[in-house]
């Protein structure tokens, strides 16, 4: 080992000795920063991580849309099951109704699902907090759990849907009667927008609604773990009729605005939090500037014995270094150990502020989510370590231009 690693390890931890309390303060410092890192970037990596499944749980790695109604979904659906990686095709139809509960009218948007494909692709028995998937048919309807709670609604009552449809039908002086359906079913997805405001019923039934016959609007695909949706989007556009009007696109482009202001959001997180390492770092400056100057004599003496000013300056930049890595592990302790324990101390402050029905209600989560990716993970670490050993460089170039005569003769 050569001689100014060793003595940059024993000046931070001296033999015998208790902890240095300089080294204390520098190590706990970096720590502190580190942890927060770890814990802020993993809550809010576990929120967006959170969000894209939703995403890709209610409409599909790959949704296909067209200017205009899809007459023939059957011959689309069998032409873009033939696509590599793609696993699950269903149809859907969607619009905007009227639904009334005992002279409470509302205006939710409705989506039609095919029974038969779509648990191929999402995943919508996950989400049924009150009845059955298996209940729905064309007589009944799914609603979302605020929107049912909004006009006290439950499993068994019947409600009346009005469609766009009953207006053309007057225009022609026909009448197109509201349609009564039985509530099958409560879910919940988590999102509050979709939680509002939106009801499911069968693709027949909203047909009907609409007079589609037996057109839709598009199709949601499912594709093969691992696989790029962006790719498999590309592969779907490539075997669509060109005269169909059709085009795939990923969620990702689907979602790319919303995508961008939470990437967005977590980078300032991680460039403001950041700056408490930045801080603790200019700590590690003056506790080695101060070790400097009452070592002078001592830096003397090395170059007195040969010790070359340059490692002399390695010296401190080592200890800058070391305090960074100790400074890290403790801080991803820290970190990891605080999110181990981050849904009791959530339950505890909900317990003790009686807030936890608030919390589910308005932010629709009663356990805090977690994600932290390995770049992520990279960033924090490679960041802490050079930001802590450029913090030895000051300390470094003042002992590196200290003469060894001058030195000597320090009081």
């Amino acid at each position: 080992m050569p001689w100014y690693l060793y003595l940059a390890l024993k000046q931070l931890f001296p033999t015998g000795k208790k902890f240095p309390f300089f080294t204390a303060i520098s190590v706990l410092g970096v720590a502190l920063g580190v942890a927060l890192l770890i814990v802020s970037i993993s809550v809010m990596g576990g929120f967006g991580h959170e969000i894209r499944r939703m995403i890709v749980d209610t409409q599909g790695d790959v949704q296909i849309r067209g200017t205009s109604l899809v007459n023939n979904p059957k011959a689309i659906i069998d032409l873009v099951k033939k696509v590599p990686g793609v696993t699950g095709v269903t149809p859907f139809a969607e619009g905007v109704v009227m639904l009334e509960y005992n002279r409470k009218p509302i205006f939710p948007a409705i989506q039609g699902i095919d029974l038969e494909h779509v648990n191929d692709v999402i995943p919508l028995a996950r989400y049924i907090r009150n009845g059955s998937l298996d209940d729905l048919d064309d007589d009944t309807i799914i609603l979302s759990s605020q929107l049912a709670y909004s006009i006290g609604t439950g499993v068994g009552d019947k409600v009346q849907i009005s469609s766009p449809l009953q207006l053309e039908k007057l225009k022609n002086d026909e009448v197109f009667l509201p349609r009564e359906l039985t509530v099958s079913g409560i879910f919940e997805i988590g999102h509050q927008q979709l939680d509002s405001s939106t009801v499911i019923v069968t693709l027949r039934r909203m047909q009907d609604l609409y007079g589609l016959g037996n057109a839709v609007h598009g199709f949601d695909v499912k594709i093969d773990d691992g696989l790029d949706p962006d790719v498999a989007a590309r592969r779907i556009n490539a075997v669509l009729p060109l005269a169909s009007g059709l085009e795939a696109r990923s969620w990702i482009e689907l979602n790319e605005d919303f995508l961008f202001v939470l990437q967005l959001e977590k980078n300032l997180i991680f460039i403001l939090l950041l700056f408490i390492i930045v801080v603790a770092a200019f700590s590690v400056t003056s506790s080695l500037l101060i070790s400097v100057v009452r070592k002078t004599r001592e830096i003397g003496l090395l170059g007195a014995l040969g010790g070359k000013p340059r490692e002399v300056a390695l010296c401190f930049c080592f200890q800058g270094l070391l305090i960074g890595v100790s400074g890290t592990v403790c801080g991803l302790a820290f970190g990891f150990g605080f999110l181990h324990v981050r849904n009791d101390i959530l339950h505890l402050f909900t317990k003790l502020t009686g807030s936890q029905e608030a919390l589910v209600r308005f932010y629709q989560f009663s356990n805090v989510p977690a994600y932290l990716q390995p770049g992520d993970l990279f960033l924090i670490v490679a960041s802490t370590i050079v930001i802590s050993t450029l913090a030895g460089i000051i300390p470094a170039w003042r002992a590196a231009r200290l003469k060894p005569v001058e030195a000597l003769r320090n009081e």
